[in-house]
């Protein structure tokens, strides 16, 4: 498998990375006066002093803010609009979203509603959304990271969650959803709670590694999709065992920052397709968990298919077998990467799913986000499908 010579790069995002340089927001050009400042609805945004310490810095940019804290882990479109109706009402001319995956996501489904008429499922591209075009410019914002999972603070789009029609898919503007401002500062991701760690980890080696494999790899991809993987890969064990290891905490957050450009310049596959459907229907499934849950059946089928097999032994390396000589080995080192930040044993059961919805859950993942499954080494059937869940289920 030759990797695509063409490909497009658009990022259009300034990022400040680096332990403390939360501490530079108040010197940037901020787009405006006034923010909505989104936080989750729990409670370590607050109880560990970064919401304190944004606010100081927008103060002293000459920022008056209102915040918003109402954001879930999967984030829900009802949420979306009442964020979005916040922002009116606040006269807010740009969102600041601090927090994870969820937050940045939530709030740029906020920053697009803000302008926007109608309802956030007008908009979105798959499944029962109305396909609507973004028809005015949605608001700028400034995406502050608290964890190393999503790389949202690089990328144009978002993944909200419709629990009316059981859909979890994406809201994307190719240009104008891109924060204009990433602060990517690993100080504020040590209070992430081990397994959190974990999760968020594995989330942002899974968009590298589904990126390398994937049909649409490139000249560019590649080499971002393997610097993500030798960075989260080597040092996510260490950062689980040591939260306040600030070395390691860096070398994640740089690789779950070039996982999100690898999203740009290239794309994921259906891992995450299969995923989001599965926690679609069990909210309170943490998106990383359920990638993980999955993942072994998962690049097994394509290794068995007989898929990029030079490929697979490469990320083996990347991960640090360098031994690796063979396509499984990646399975091997993935599963000692797994055991090694202790989630190797995660149990879909756990979270309340049963063998008996994997055919609903193919068909959502393949309806919600089938345009995912284009990009994969070899096609998936709805079948294929219902087995990875079925090899992956305990």
């Amino acid at each position: 498998m030759n990797p695509i010579s063409a490909f497009d790069y658009h990022v259009p995002t300034h990022t400040l990375f680096g332990s403390g340089c939360l501490n530079r927001l108040h010197e940037q050009e901020l787009p405006g006066r006034r923010a909505l400042v989104v936080i989750s609805k729990g409670r370590s945004t607050r109880a560990n002093g970064y919401l304190d310490r944004t606010l100081r810095e927008l103060e002293l940019a000459g920022v008056s803010c209102e915040i918003f804290d109402r954001v879930e882990p999967n984030p829900l479109k009802d949420t979306v609009m009442a964020g979005a109706a916040a922002a009116r009402a606040a006269g807010a001319e740009f969102i600041v979203a601090l927090g994870g995956g969820s937050v940045m996501d939530a709030a740029k489904g906020m920053a697009m509603m803000a302008t926007n008429s109608g309802d956030l499922w007008d908009y979105v591209l798959f499944g029962t959304g109305g396909r609507k075009p973004v028809a005015v410019k949605p608001l700028p914002l400034v995406a502050i990271t608290t964890t190393a999972g999503t790389g949202s603070e690089t990328d144009g789009g978002g993944v909200i969650t419709n629990p009316e029609t059981q859909e979890k898919t994406a809201i994307f503007d190719g240009v104008r959803l891109f924060p204009c401002l990433a602060v990517v500062d690993p100080e504020l991701m040590t209070s992430v709670p081990p397994a959190f760690t974990a999760y968020q980890g594995f989330d942002a080696l899974f968009h590298s590694t589904e990126g390398y494999i994937s049909s649409r790899a490139n000249l560019m991809s590649d080499v971002v999709a393997l610097a993500a993987i030798e960075n989260v890969g080597r040092y996510l064990a260490a950062t689980v065992a040591d939260g306040g290891n600030l070395p390691a905490r860096e070398r994640v957050a740089f690789g779950n920052w070039l996982s999100g450009l690898q999203m740009v310049v290239g794309t994921c596959t259906s891992e995450h397709s299969l995923e989001h459907a599965l926690s679609a229907y069990h909210q309170e499934l943490p998106h990383g968990a359920g990638l993980i849950m999955i993942s072994k059946a998962y690049y097994t089928h394509f290794i068995k298919a007989g898929c990029c097999p030079e490929r697979f032994v490469r990320m083996a390396q990347a991960l640090g077998m360098s031994e690796a000589k063979e396509p499984m080995d990646f399975i091997t080192a993935l599963a000692a990467l797994q055991n090694a930040c202790g989630v190797g044993n995660l149990r879909m059961s756990d979270y309340g799913i049963r063998p008996e919805e994997f055919p609903a859950m193919a068909r959502n993942a393949m309806d919600c986000m089938g345009f995912l499954f284009g990009a994969d080494p070899a096609p998936l059937s709805e079948a294929d499908c219902i087995a990875i869940y079925q090899a992956s289920y305990a």
